[in-house]
């Protein structure tokens, strides 16, 4: 399967600068993958989908501001370090710009209680680094770092909140796992009153983000790792629920992706952490996920192709067609899909 197979017309005005406002105010397309029916509704409507019963399964991940800027030690040249995921202690794998310059041995400063030293080199192209510090890193990189928002967005976020889901609590991913910035709590609430289950799993998101396909054939691809996480109550909420025929409903890309993950054949999940590296596409056969709320994504991108293999191409591509027609907002801050 090819990677132009996944691609679409999209104006640029159609990409998304800021975030809607209320959250749950945002637009939602709904996609029925039986009879491939289009319904246009808003995302506060989406109650009126969910049954007596469902499995609602969040990424509870939250954003670190993982863009720090330093000077090279010695030469004074100006660096960018973007934090991607936590190895070990203050061992970190991180991208760097420019990074021809930026070579193992390097040490970069970036305030006089942070700095870091080049350990060595990746198969992506990125750097293991290990940060030295005086006082609470964490605290440090709040002070210091900025928040890592994706390229397409040229607008300053006056409110940082705005790229964390109002239910993000464990620090980690280098993106948002943007399906989620719709929710509020008036609508958690909503949806738990109706009789849905909520379930909180573990992604950070990393590098496959913002990695684009660059091969021809998509299955030559690979993705690039990301540390996931569930707990024991989440693996047995999850199960019962599958098990019992009741529909597991993933939001966002990302929670799909760790269920799937960690699924057996027979629809268990048991408690698990690790490091994934999945890459759906069309194809694959799902094990866990009976629906998903998500948003919409860039051409020829691995998370057009994940959506593609759950709904079928030809569905996804004129969903797309016409979300475009009616003026949805597209990418991290635009409009949602619900796919049934």
């Amino acid at each position: 399967m090819l990677v132009d197979e996944f691609d679409y017309d999209l104006p640029e005005e159609l990409i998304a600068q800021h975030p809607c406002e209320p959250r749950d105010a945002s637009r939602l397309l709904v996609l029925e993958r039986n009879g491939q029916k289009i319904n246009h509704r808003h995302f506060y409507d989406l109650p009126e989908f969910l049954q007596t019963g469902d499995l609602l399964v969040f990424n509870d991940t939250k954003v670190i501001p993982a863009r720090l800027f330093g000077i090279k030690a010695g030469s004074g040249g100006k660096v960018e370090v973007f934090l991607l995921n936590r190895l070990t202690g203050n061992t970190w794998e991180v991208l760097v710009k420019p990074g021809k310059k930026v070579r193992p041995g390097t040490v970069v400063v970036f305030s006089d209680e942070l700095q870091c030293e080049v350990l060595s080199t990746t198969d992506f192209g990125g750097r293991i680094v290990r940060f030295s510090f005086q006082g609470i890193f964490e605290e440090i990189l709040d002070r210091l770092g900025e928040m890592p928002l994706p390229p397409y967005i040229k607008e300053r976020l006056s409110d940082q909140e705005r790229y964390q889901t109002v239910y993000a609590r464990k620090r980690g991913a280098a993106a948002a796992p943007t399906a989620g910035l719709h929710f509020t709590h008036s609508l958690l609430e909503q949806i738990k009153l109706k009789g849905v289950q909520i379930v909180f799993v573990t992604l950070h998101v990393g590098l496959g983000t913002f990695r684009p396909v660059q091969v021809h054939d998509i299955s030559e691809h690979s993705m690039h790792r990301e540390y996931y996480n569930i707990s024991e109550q989440a693996a047995c909420q999850i199960s019962e629920a599958k098990q019992a025929g009741r529909r597991v409903i993933a939001v966002g890309t990302t929670s799909v992706r760790t269920l799937e993950t960690a699924a057996a054949e027979d629809g268990r999940i048991t408690s698990c952490s690790g490091w994934t590296n999945i890459f759906i596409y069309p194809g694959y056969r799902f094990k866990m996920v009976d629906a998903m709320i998500t948003n919409f994504h860039l051409p020829k991108s691995t998370l057009l192709m994940l959506i593609s293999a759950f709904a079928g191409k030809d569905a996804v591509l004129k969903a797309y067609r016409a979300a475009v027609s009616e003026r949805y907002r597209f990418f991290s801050f635009g409009d949602a899909m619900l796919i049934l």
